[in-house]
């Protein structure tokens, strides 16, 4: 290995005491590979064992704790005891390298996608028309009455049980990307005149219920982390003195490490006061050292690695980076970093081993990526 790339090596402990064996992180990534009813497919289990067998922690993609939350096609389920029997051979393959494996816990609130809602019967925090996954036209979503919204956090510390019962390192509590617990974290959603209007308060119910659920029934060293976006591009949105409030929040809590959103971890922040200061400078500092920070970001070579982690941020997610090229970290290990693929290249025989559904959605343009440098 080269010297220099030694620090992305170096392992890390978590205040739960669990010891990552490198700062690489799966990123949690839309797959569409899950059956109808969300339970893992023998193609989603591949895909993950393979993108998971070099990390030190291995996110699954964004999977749902009520079918009234379901964002997307093919996306995975942790709502019932059906889903059991996939979750545990899920767990088992993203462990199988080595990797702490995580389950993401998540609903689409307003982002549900209405012909996979029961009914079509989307809800929010209010009712807004918002566009889903896949789609270019509005749809219409409703507000959830108070009893629904309890249900709700219900759900999530259901998802934590089964999560625990399947074997996983963890859970993600997924805060961020305009789904529904960030939809009550934003004035642009959330406009309702009951106790939940406060921005902070369904954010706090969920982790506390998902904190007592995993105190009560997991293990001791069981990993509970939480995903956010910085700011919103909506206005009135989430903004960085609002992702301020909610950091001083969340370190208060026993949690073991929190997860900022970015398309870039180099990322300014877009208006207010810390215009043009860079994301992950502010919030490590608000974080306290605490727990350790994970971003996310356009992170394609190894010295892109490499300057991520001199930012200061201790663990970098990675997600099209490892798409295209399941090998990106052994490369590194193996002194092999000039051979890393950083880039999509529609052309290649083998589709980069990915799932034909995921590569066609690189291949039709649906998700950004670099590509293959010319001659």
């Amino acid at each position: 290995m080269n010297k220099k790339y030694e620090k992305l090596f170096e392992t890390l402990e978590l205040p739960n005491g669990t010891t990552l064996r490198n700062r690489f992180v799966l990123a949690p990534m839309t797959h569409t590979l899950s059956h109808d009813d969300g339970t893992a497919s023998d193609v989603e289990l591949d895909y993950m064992e393979s993108r998971s067998k070099d990390v030190g922690l291995a996110i699954t993609a964004a999977t749902y704790v009520n079918e009234e939350g379901k964002a997307f096609p093919g996306e995975p389920s942790i709502s019932k005891e059906e889903d059991l029997e996939g979750l545990r051979a899920l767990a088992k393959r993203m462990k199988k390298g080595g990797a702490k494996a995580i389950v993401q816990i998540h609903h689409g609130g307003a982002k549900g996608l209405p012909e996979w809602v029961p009914q079509g019967d989307v809800k929010a925090p209010s009712a807004v028309s918002t566009v889903g996954f896949g789609h270019t036209e509005p749809h219409d979503a409703r507000e959830m009455a108070a009893e629904e919204i309890d249900q709700m956090i219900n759900d999530f510390g259901k998802a934590t049980s089964l999560a625990i019962q399947a074997g996983f390192d963890g859970v993600e509590i997924h805060g961020a990307n305009h789904y529904i617990i960030e939809q009550f974290q934003s004035p642009y959603y959330n406009r309702r005149d009951d106790k939940w209007k406060d921005l902070f308060a369904v954010p706090n119910a969920i982790a506390d219920e998902v904190l007592r659920v995993a105190k009560e029934e997991g293990p001791k060293d069981f990993i509970v982390g939480y995903r956010f976006s910085p700011e919103e591009a909506e206005d009135p949105g989430i903004t960085m003195d609002n992702t301020e409030k909610l950091v001083k929040h969340l370190i208060k809590k026993p949690l073991d490490y929190l997860h900022v959103s970015l398309m870039n971890v180099h990322s300014v922040v877009r208006r207010g006061e810390h215009e043009g200061q860079k994301r992950v400078d502010l919030i490590l500092d608000w974080m306290e050292d605490r727990m350790p920070l994970i971003a996310i970001g356009s992170v394609f070579s190894a010295d892109d690695a490499l300057s991520a982690i001199d930012t200061g941020v201790p663990l970098i997610a990675m997600g099209r980076g490892l798409l295209f090229d399941e090998n990106f970290i052994s490369k590194i290990r193996e002194g092999r970093e000039s051979e890393i693929i950083s880039y999509f290249d529609p052309e290649r025989e083998d589709h980069h081993n990915m799932p034909y559904l995921l590569w066609k959605a690189f291949a039709d343009q649906f998700y950004p990526y670099p590509k293959k440098p010319q001659a």
